[in-house]
């Protein structure tokens, strides 16, 4: 449906076209037979323009007291409407008398109903007091007088839907307590103060100060735009694009925290194959099978690990080389929290051993790549008898297989997804580990545009040892241009961690979809979030989702399209259709 507005614009084009051929052939009435609508119809509360019904209203009270925001119902209001804001400044010299004035009769009211005992309400102390306030403020050069006048003009196919939407309009209005008015009678009038021609015919004003006028613009409709990033959805509020790059926050960190179904698989899915689009290369943990699709239909490497498969990585391959010294003292860090998991947990004395045992080999290793029983050997000889022991299984027993190889995989792929699922519960965080070491060792060697998508994260956080990795792991990322995601349905789980907590806050962008009852309140509390955004995330639909990046909130609806959403569907009805 077309505003008035853009009615308009299109009526002056046309206009400019024709003009020229109509001055030879046509007389000045058949000129404005032809440039006119085909009809309109006034009412006394709205117009009919070419059978599409419009109604202006106007706001004629305000709340006492301003807020930030306190126009956002109207800003968002989701239904055709056309605002327009007229503002003239009042001059100090004719503001202040008009102040003296009121401030007088206001006083003068109030003595007299002293005089006769009567008591004095807030319909005089409220409006004195702030008159007189006022008056300070300007003499002061503080505060300027504005006149505002905020007309809204709604349009719909059908008499009954205008009605309708004008009535959800004042009820909308009333509950920030502004008072709003159909223009009786004065409805062309009220159409001519709407169009783009800064004339306001019905002035319909109210006076303002300097910071309530400014609170009136839409500066908190929020939006998202980066020119180098990539969609992410559309924004709710407005329907404008939420275009964001990553890399151009303060770190590309990211977490997703949302509950089962409501949709983060599949906005990860959006998310992956536009980064592919913009040259990112992306390194998928994957715990569920929910990316198998994804990773052939981009033609990208699926790598199953499993005791049976025949891909191995070595949990102490260092990569191609070393950049620095430090390089090897994070890798001895994050190998000890690895051999802590595999070994149910170190002692000081322990750990102590595990990276002087590390340092060893790597030093007596000729490519950077000893394998565990080379660890396991030199454990031994510094008679770690205890620790040997609780590592056997992964040397000659049943996991022989699982760890105690040399890598066979590059990261080479633009995409490369590594299933987990056929591994154990209780290997799973293992590799999970070893996968994320081994990203991280080949980041170090060759720093490029990187993300490491970890789904279903919270696994990470049930032991210390792993989330002390992972929380290291995401605060040097930015160091080697790489992108650490966390994906979880257990926020509380998360955010009750120390570790999680720091994974939070190193993270510049921070997606939020529906949440329960028992995970809104931690999720409110550690992302000091409204309370709209509270019942947003209560009741928003699938695929809807807040978006924090840096300071910056919007919600978000996430869409794909129509050849993106068969690649990332994980819907059972679509998928096994017959």
């Amino acid at each position: 449906m077309k505003s008035p507005a853009t009615l308009l614009m299109e009526w002056k084009i046309r206009q400019k076209q024709v003009i020229r051929e109509m001055e030879l052939s046509f007389g000045e009435q058949d000129q404005i037979d032809i440039l006119s609508y085909a009809g309109l119809e006034e009412h006394q509360d709205y117009l009919c323009i070419d059978g599409t019904y419009i109604r202006t209203m106007f706001i004629a009270g305000y709340p006492f007291v301003s807020s930030s925001g306190w126009l956002d119902n109207l800003v968002n209001f989701s239904h055709d409407a056309d605002i327009t804001y007229h503002l003239q400044e009042v001059t100090a010299l004719q503001a202040l008398p008009k102040l003296y004035r009121k401030i007088t009769e206001l006083e003068s009211t109030k003595r007299a109903m002293l005089k006769s005992g009567k008591i004095i309400g807030s319909e005089i102390t409220d409006p004195l007091e702030s008159a007189i306030d006022l008056r300070d403020k300007i003499q002061r050069g503080q505060e300027k007088l504005y006149q505002v006048a905020i007309y809204i003009s709604l349009r719909a196919d059908e008499l009954s839907e205008l009605n309708k939407i004008t009535k959800l309009l004042e009820t909308t209005l009333a509950s920030r307590l502004f008072y709003s008015k159909v223009a009786r009678y004065r409805q062309l009038e009220a159409l001519q103060s709407i169009l783009p021609r800064a004339e306001d015919q019905i002035n319909q004003k109210r006076n303002l100060d300097s910071s309530s006028a400014a609170l009136t613009f839409p500066f908190m409709s929020s939006e998202m735009v980066q020119e180098s990033g990539i969609l992410y959805g559309v924004n709710k509020s407005n329907n404008s694009l939420v275009i964001l790059d990553r890399f151009e926050l303060h770190n590309a960190n990211s977490i997703v925290f949302a509950q089962s179904g409501s949709g983060k698989s599949y906005a990860t899915k959006v998310e992956i194959l536009r980064q592919l689009m913009q040259g990112t290369k992306i390194i998928v943990i994957d715990p569920e099978r929910e990316y198998k699709l994804l990773a052939e239909s981009v033609k990208g490497s699926y790598i199953k690990l499993s005791a049976e498969s025949k891909a191995k990585i070595n949990p102490f391959d260092l990569g191609t080389t070393l950049r620095s010294k430090n390089d090897l003292s994070e890798h001895a860090q994050d190998l000890t929290e690895i051999i802590s998991l595999m070994t149910d947990g170190l002692n000081a004395h322990e750990k102590a051993a595990v990276d002087k045992t590390i340092l060893r080999i790597y030093r007596s290793s000729k490519n950077n790549q000893p394998l565990l029983e080379d660890f396991y050997a030199e454990l031994y000889k510094l008679g770690q008898l205890k620790l040997c022991e609780r590592l056997e299984k992964y040397i000659s027993g049943s996991l022989a297989s699982v760890f105690n190889a040399q890598t066979n995989i590059a990261l080479l792929n633009r995409l490369i997804v590594f299933d987990i699922k056929d591994l154990p519960e209780s290997l799973r965080q293992i590799m999970m580990l070893i996968i994320s070491n081994f990203v991280s060792a080949q980041v170090r060697s060759k720093p490029e545009k990187r993300l490491l998508i970890i789904d279903e994260g919270w696994m990470l956080l049930e032991h210390e040892e792993s989330a002390r990795f992972v929380a290291g792991l995401v605060r040097r990322a930015r160091k080697y241009y790489l992108g650490v995601s966390i994906i979880s349905q257990q926020a509380n789980d998360f955010l009750k961690s120390d570790y999680g907590r720091a994974i939070a806050s190193q993270s510049a962008l921070r997606i939020l979809m529906r949440q329960d009852t028992t995970t809104i309140k931690n999720i409110v509390s550690e992302f000091n979030l409204s309370e709209y955004e509270q019942s947003f995330l209560l009741t928003c639909e699938r695929g809807d989702a807040l978006v924090i990046a840096d300071q910056h909130h919007v919600a978000v609806k996430v869409v794909a399209s129509e050849r993106e959403h068969p690649l990332i569907t994980t819907n059972p009805s679509e998928l096994y259709r017959q």
